[in-house]
């Protein structure tokens, strides 16, 4: 095969989570095979989980629906989380003031390809 292996990505959006508590997650399966990251994703004990799972299944069928890829041969090159726009509330306080929440939103994207993770 060549050396370089082609990678198919799946990219969710605008998800309701900070960055930093699903790059946590996504630190944990970065490099591994699809089923052990399935494995690992199924019993890890946080919320960010459920939408890593859903971009790596899409990912996923991605590679085999559009390229012909077989799963059990796919591993995770790529996996991060970017900061998406920020929005912010506010809550009244003491003595008429305002405070400010900041509900963070993030981007996943988590690409798969054939053999090797590539860096």
């Amino acid at each position: 095969m060549a050396t370089d292996t082609k990678e198919i990505k799946a990219i969710a959006r605008y998800i309701r989570m900070s960055p930093f508590k699903v790059r946590r997650v996504l630190d944990q399966i970065r490099g591994r095979s699809y089923r052990e990251a399935l494995i690992i994703l199924e019993f890890m004990p946080y919320r960010a989980c459920d939408p890593v799972l859903k971009v790596l299944r899409s990912a996923v069928a991605n590679a085999e629906h559009n390229e012909g890829l077989d799963p059990a041969e796919l591993k995770i090159s790529q996996a991060f989380a970017d900061q998406g726009p920020v929005l912010k509330r506010f809550q009244p306080r003491a003595q008429g003031r305002a405070y400010q929440i900041r509900k963070p939103t993030c981007h996943i994207t988590v690409a798969v390809a054939v053999g090797a993770p590539t860096k």
